[in-house]
């Protein structure tokens, strides 16, 4: 038969169908492989951007938690280019210079710094925030936080239990005695839970410390008519957006830098191992695929096709490496920060399933190319 009046009578849909589930039927072992392969990176990239996303939340939900529309530090100094909590220093000055500000509505001055609490002999970590107690200062409190009241202290529950005290007993920062009024679920900065105080009592525990401060930050909202570059060039200080303002937490800039890039990195590694696999793949069939050319197969219903048996596989690995993700994250939930969410584990799945998709389509491109002649013989 000439291969050009084959090419003329096209093969049923139905055909192309039985031979790809024919392939999956009688080649179980090459796809359950296959999909192995696939479930494990899917456990191991679900992981990963879970346990990103939990360590990203005990670095900042503190700060997100404010509400603010802008987060006000001083200017950076010693030649920094970007401002940062840990440095940051307001003066009541400039921030009475952006309450006078045109489109400024709430203004609250706010101390955030690390310390440690004790109680007894037991000690822990903290993130010491203090808050302004005017009507400004209760606007930016995070939802379910109350105001603390002079000489007491908002205390995390994780925080609570390590120092082994409950609502009515005392802790101490640097000799400064604080009566615990409520215990609210952590909300974390800089991987330290944190414990809200009063603006003043703030200020005398980091005067006992060593380090006078009035504030750290400013929390401000804004309306539509503000002009927040034009308030920092006329009161020498740097506003940043919330969300901007996060890469000013030290350890968070670092750290998320390093966790993404391994994530890309990963979901590189991953398109490569797929990719490989599927190459391979449909090297293998490279006969069969010529001999559908030859008996008149378009080349985007071979695509498709081809394509389709690819996705199956993908979405049988993808799923169950979900499935495991979600029971194994579950139970870990409460020994690391691993937030299981549509966004940490759909998104690395429908990427994983997007590149997969791609490298089965690269690796159709010789097959697809081959002389359909060769495969009924005719090149011998």
């Amino acid at each position: 038969m000439d291969a050009r009046v084959a090419h003329t009578v096209p093969v049923p849909r139905k055909v192309l169908m039985f031979v790809a589930w024919r392939e999956i039927r009688f080649a179980r072992g090459r796809f359950v492989l296959i999909a192995s392969v696939v479930a494990l990176i899917t456990i191991l990239v679900g992981f990963l951007t879970g346990l990103t996303a939990g360590l990203a939340g005990q670095n900042v939900s503190a700060v997100l938690g404010l509400g603010a529309d802008r987060i006000v530090f001083s200017a950076p100094t010693h030649g920094e280019k970007d401002p940062s909590f840990g440095d940051s220093s307001i003066t009541a000055a400039e921030a009475n210079a952006w309450t006078d500000a045109a489109g400024v509505t709430n203004v609250a001055p706010l101390g955030i710094s690390q310390t440690r609490l004790s109680a007894g002999e037991k000690r822990a970590p903290a993130a010491l925030f203090g808050i302004d107690p005017s009507a400004a200062g209760s606007h930016f409190l995070p939802a379910g936080t109350p105001m603390p009241q002079p000489g007491t202290v908002v205390l995390g529950e994780g925080t609570a239990q390590t120092l082994g005290v409950h609502v009515g007993d005392t802790v101490s920062a640097f000799g400064e005695d604080l009566r615990v009024s409520t215990l609210i679920p952590d909300t974390w900065y800089a991987h330290s839970s944190v414990a809200w105080v009063t603006l003043p009592n703030w200020q005398s525990i980091m005067s006992a410390g060593g380090q006078p401060a009035w504030a750290s930050v400013i929390a401000v909202s804004l309306d539509s008519s503000a002009q927040p570059d034009s308030i920092d060039s006329a009161t020498h200080t740097v506003s940043r957006a919330p969300i901007p303002a996060l890469l000013s937490i030290e350890s968070f800039r670092s750290e998320i830098g390093s966790l993404l890039l391994i994530v890309a990195m990963l979901f590189g590694i991953s398109a490569l191992v797929i990719g490989a696999f599927f190459t391979v793949w449909t090297i293998q069939r490279g006969p069969d695929i010529a001999v559908l050319k030859a008996l008149g197969a378009r080349t985007g219903r071979l695509v498709r096709d081809t394509l389709g048996q690819a996705l199956v596989v993908l979405v049988a690995g993808v799923g169950v490496g979900m499935l495991v993700t979600v029971g194994l994250g579950s139970l870990a939930g409460g020994a690391v920060p691993f937030v299981l969410s549509p966004l940490t584990i759909g998104l690395p799945a429908l990427g994983l399933i997007l590149l997969g998709l791609i490298g089965g389509a690269f690796a159709l491109r010789p097959v697809l190319r081959s002389d359909p002649l060769a495969a009924l013989g005719a090149a011998r």
